[in-house]
């Protein structure tokens, strides 16, 4: 019995992505598995239905999606999505436990095994599997269109009959994917650039873009996988004094700072943003995690002052059609570390050969990415969240109820 993948319609608030795009489903089915697409789940990246081809089936019953030997999402279902698949299932979608406990709740009490694309370790083997990268790709190159679109001023040098115009300068905080790119695109759009990162080992990267590369002194906070650690809070006030110096000459600032499982740390607070320009713009891309701006509300445009703040929370989804085809890709990357050949095929030839579900828990990979199994959260951060949420919520109720 050949394994049954399908991809629900995404339900998430403003949500334009879809988990599975034409060609990649073709490929998931010449390993002899049944693709199911939920009716509709890639219209609003533009792909409709009828772009998938035989043996890919589409389906309008959300009974058939839930019953699927693996669901592959976006965002995790809603808990009552959740609820109704098939214990011993798997799920393959972004979660960020800590920020929807409910979800994990829900996983656990449904006995379905999660891999978290968040959790992918950042190695070199997992590295056609990194979600998080791909996606960041997309926010960072938007976050400098929407800067350059936003500002009421050019980004380029010109020269013209009526003078020289200057190029604007554009400060990204934070050089991981997200900023590297939008780096080089407003680079690419003629802006002068400069960024800082508390890894000082991202200089290199950053100067061969073309940008300046920022340094507070006595800053540094490499951590393990590539990203970096909280700051202590002398760090905090070097690094917030050299920003600000730096802010109030740009034009356009774009933040991008992550610390993993944890909510976005606040780089820039109301006194820095009161020192940049009038008819500056602010992008923030840690909106989702709750801004590194302390003024940013997620989805909103804030004017503070002649400041305009940008915030955000699903850059990637404005990019809907490569943004989709990255993380399908993904995840298809990442399943081929759970579908192998069932036994005794020898015989048979390669295009025709059946595969079952097998999780090797010593792959490193599937080590880490994995979030619940067999009713427990297996990951340690998601677990330390899920605990802090319930004691927030006791307190909570114990002060509604003195």
């Amino acid at each position: 019995m050949s394994v049954t993948i399908a991809v629900p319609k995404e339900t998430a608030r403003g949500e334009k992505r879809v988990a599975m795009v034409p060609k990649v489903a073709a490929k998931l089915a010449r390993l002899n598995t049944d693709v199911l697409i939920a009716k509709g789940a890639g219209s609003k990246s533009r792909i409709p239905d009828k772009a998938f081809d035989d043996p890919v089936r589409i389906s309008n019953r959300s009974a058939d999606i839930h019953a699927a030997d693996v669901v592959l999402a976006v965002n995790a279902p809603k808990p009552e999505a959740i609820a109704a698949m098939t214990r011993g299932s798997i799920l393959i979608s972004f979660v960020h436990a800590h920020q929807h406990p409910a979800i994990v709740t829900a996983l656990n009490e449904a006995g379905v095994t999660c891999f978290a694309m968040e959790l992918i370790p950042r190695i070199t083997r997992a590295q056609s599997m990194d979600a998080l990268s791909s996606q960041a790709t997309a926010a960072g190159y938007k976050a400098a269109l929407m800067a350059a679109d936003s500002l009421a001023r050019f980004l380029p040098m010109l020269t013209t009959a009526a003078g020289t115009i200057r190029p604007a300068r554009v400060l990204v905080i934070g050089a991981g994917v997200a900023g590297l790119q939008a780096i080089a695109t407003a680079k690419r759009l003629g802006a002068k650039v400069s960024a800082y990162d508390v890894r000082i080992d991202t200089k290199e990267q950053v100067e061969s873009l073309g940008a300046e590369f920022l340094v507070a002194e006595g800053v540094r906070a490499e951590a393990d996988g590539g990203y970096a650690r909280e700051l202590t809070d002398a760090e905090k006030q070097k690094q917030q004094a050299m920003l600000e110096a730096n802010m109030s000459e740009a034009d356009a600032v774009i933040t991008t700072a992550a610390v993993p499982g944890k909510p976005a740390p606040k780089i820039v607070s109301q006194a820095m943003v009161e020192s940049m320009k009038p008819g500056s713009i602010l992008i923030d891309l840690g909106a989702a995690g709750g801004g590194n701006c302390e003024l940013t509300d997620p989805d909103r445009t804030v004017h503070h002052g002649a400041v305009t703040i940008l915030g955000p929370s699903n850059m990637p989804s404005l990019l809907a059609e490569h943004a989709s085809e990255m993380y399908a890709q993904n995840l298809y990357n990442f399943l081929q570390l759970l579908l192998v050949e069932e036994d005794g095929q020898d015989d048979v030839k390669p295009a025709e050969r059946t595969h079952k579900l097998a999780i090797n828990w010593d792959d490193e990979v599937l080590a880490q990415a994995v979030l619940t199994h067999d009713g427990e959260t297996v990951n340690a951060a998601a677990r330390e969240a899920m605990t802090q949420a319930a004691t927030a919520s006791s307190a909570a109720q114990q002060g509604e109820n003195p």
